[in-house]
């Protein structure tokens, strides 16, 4: 990989330590105590955010027409997500053990924290809950289909592409075939071990 982005992208990851720091000081101010996959707030917190929960009523109520018709329609999503859900889960079973690459767990990519929440109703956690599966199905899709392309075709494209996963990377860049021929058996490699490029 090309030293100079190879130091740009160890700044990134350093700045996104940076961010998850302050983020974490965040959650700390907000006295929530965070153990593994549990939260626990303290009462008095707890309390302060039961008083900005909207009722059932009220919430239903003061929603817009719009937006009540609508819900029928981003709730049919719920269809095509498990079926993808299913489909990758399948599909690296079956194909992931045949071409040497690991395992992606699935339950890194789905988080449902959000039910912790006092402030939320009930339709409101429905709603968070619905949105977590929806980018956790995504995002663990993406993943699969990243290692995947780093088995089968790990080259850069020619134009810019936008929101490009970890693996990305580490391809070889567009029209060098001498890297492309070079590189493909130490990419695939980096699969078996799991080690995205640059760790």
């Amino acid at each position: 990989m090309n030293p100079s982005i190879e130091a740009l992208q160890n700044r990134i990851r350093l700045l996104e330590d940076q961010i998850e720091s302050e983020v974490q000081r965040r959650r700390e101010s907000l006295h929530a105590d965070f153990e593994n996959t549990r939260i626990r707030f303290e009462r008095e917190v707890i309390a302060a955010q039961k008083r900005f929960k909207a009722g059932l009523l009220s919430y239903v109520w003061h929603s817009s027409l719009l937006t009540i018709l609508t819900a029928p329609i981003i709730y049919a999503g719920i269809v095509p997500l498990l079926l993808m859900d299913l489909f990758v889960t399948v599909y690296q079973a079956v194909c992931f053990p045949v071409y040497g690459i690991a395992h992606v767990r699935r339950r890194d990519y789905f988080v449902f924290d959000r039910t912790h929440l006092a402030y939320l109703n009930l339709i409101e956690k429905i709603n968070c809950a619905y949105c977590s599966y929806g980018n956790g199905v995504v995002a663990y899709a993406r993943e699969i289909t990243a290692r995947t392309e780093q088995y089968w075709c790990p080259i850069k494209h020619a134009r810019r592409a936008l929101q490009t996963h970890p693996w990305y990377n580490g391809f070889t860049d567009f029209g060098d075939a001498e890297a492309w021929r070079k590189q493909l058996a130490d990419l695939r490699r980096q699969l078996e071990k799991n080690i995205p490029p640059g760790e």
